[in-house]
């Protein structure tokens, strides 16, 4: 067995049966063990070595199954003829594993109340579309999305968010991050696009991603800089009007008058509105939809199913204006929807039959409450922590009074086992602000977590509560 005389390091990380394989697999590779040779049965080599059969077992087994050794019945194991491969010579690396963080209070705000789905209705309705479908589903649908679920979203939207449109407009997508890029395609690859500073950082890498050039635009606590774009050569504007992401702001009236009516003094210019968690207004009735007021065809409308029923679903909606649906018909005529039919059919059945409503009205009630929980337990620290982005959505933005950094208040919250985002990393200039903000979502917690991880947060922070009048 002098052949197989390795150096196996039993302290090392590299499991033993990994570092059998390689020496074998080497020693193959370099000719030391020639062609057609036996190796030493697996009993035999455990012993010499002084390692179990099972370690010995698995390196055989993943040289047999890489073609370096065979297996021939009640012979034993026999080198093989190696082809001399660059990929051979290779050092062998171990794939990167992002590192998992087990967070025992997650404040990310794309996450939902998962507790509180309707489980039983979905089944149902699954069931009876199955039932009732005879094989249909199984084709491929219209390539803007099933006729039954683009009239129930044409229905909702006009009830919900005064959107005017017809089925036809509608184009239903797998998230906006796949409708986004067929948009882009359709308008002229010169325009420019300006997107909100901070923003969502998705839709900055598409622009680039898809070789458009694109412009931030900052915003401030009445929505984006109007003076900042009419000053830029943007043709495009991707907005969210209805709350600003991430700071949380409302598109003033007198901002979406102005908007509009840059929309429309060049015929080139175009709105993207992304109304992406319109459903969840608390302080006052919702804001129509800027595309409610568009009177030009200048605004082009997208949402999403990611908040108001889950994120797992991968459904979008994008309402064309009628002036570029002729356009998209012909330059998109091959295309198929995205989304699964059999998809397209639950939801629109769970729609169609008043349940996305109910849904609906339950869960504002329910991230209203935790909400509430939320600012209640957070104004017990003021002033030192202010508040900002309550009146809508399923966030917050704090605003910070400390000596310490952005980065460092995070890395706290992380060690103290928190998640909690910086409004920084959605600034892609970047710039500090006089106070970190840091961004923190509600809408995956119950209410006892909410009030336990912001005492624990503050604590991270060395944040004190505020003193009552009565101790004074």
């Amino acid at each position: 067995m002098d052949m197989l005389m390795f150096q196996l390091n039993k302290q090392s990380a590299t499991p033993i049966y990994k570092q059998l394989y390689i020496e074998i697999k080497q020693a193959i590779i370099d000719g030391k063990i020639s062609v057609d040779t036996k190796l030493p049965s697996k009993r035999k080599l455990a012993e010499f070595l002084d390692i179990s059969q099972t370690t010995v077992e698995l390196a055989y087994g993943q040289l047999v199954a890489e073609g370096f050794i065979e297996s021939r019945p009640r012979k034993g194991y026999y080198a093989q003829a190696v082809e001399e491969l660059a990929y051979l010579d290779l050092p062998q690396e171990e794939p990167i594993i992002p590192e998992k963080i087990n967070y025992q209070f997650d404040f990310n705000p794309a996450q939902i109340d998962t507790g509180s789905f309707p489980f039983s209705t979905w089944r149902k309705l699954a069931k009876e579309v199955l039932d009732e479908s005879n094989g249909e589903f199984l084709l491929s649908g219209h390539p803007q999305g099933d006729d039954i679920l683009r009239q129930e979203i044409a229905r909702y939207l006009f009830q919900s968010r005064g959107v005017v449109c017809q089925p036809n407009q509608i184009i239903i997508g797998s998230g906006t991050e796949q409708l986004m890029p067929l948009l882009i395609r359709l308008l002229n690859k010169n325009l420019i696009f300006g997107f909100e500073n901070p923003g969502y950082a998705l839709t900055h890498s598409i622009f680039s991603h898809h070789d458009r050039k694109s412009l931030p635009i900052s915003i401030d606590e009445d929505g984006i800089n109007m003076e900042e774009l009419e000053a830029s050569p943007v043709d495009v504007a991707y907005v969210t009007p209805s709350h600003q992401f991430p700071t949380g702001s409302v598109l003033s009236a007198t901002r979406r008058a102005q908007l509009l009516n840059w929309a429309t003094a060049k015929p080139e210019r175009y709105i993207i509105e992304d109304d992406y968690d319109s459903e969840f207004r608390y302080t006052s009735r919702p804001i129509p939809a800027l595309q409610s007021m568009d009177l030009s065809g200048r605004v082009i409308y997208i949402s999403t199913f990611s908040k108001s029923l889950m994120p797992s679903l991968r459904i979008a909606y994008m309402v064309l204006p009628k002036t570029l649906l002729t356009e998209y018909n012909k330059t998109f005529l091959h295309y198929s929807s995205s989304v699964p039919r059999l998809d397209q059919q639950i939801v629109a059945q769970f729609m169609k039959k008043g349940h996305f409503s109910r849904h609906l009205n339950r869960m504002r009630k329910l991230y209203k409450k935790k909400l509430e929980k939320l600012t209640a337990e957070l104004a017990l620290f003021a002033p030192a922590v202010k508040i900002s982005g309550e009146q809508a959505g399923m966030h917050v933005v704090l605003t910070v009074q400390t000596s310490l950094s952005e980065k460092q208040l995070i890395e706290r919250a992380k060690a103290a086992g928190i998640r909690v985002f910086g409004l920084h990393s959605y600034d892609v200039g970047k710039s500090e602000s006089p106070s970190p903000r840091i961004v923190i979502g509600f809408g995956g917690l119950a209410e006892k977590q909410i009030e336990e991880g912001i005492h624990q947060l503050m604590a991270s922070w060395e944040i004190s509560k505020r003193k009552s009048s009565s101790s004074v």
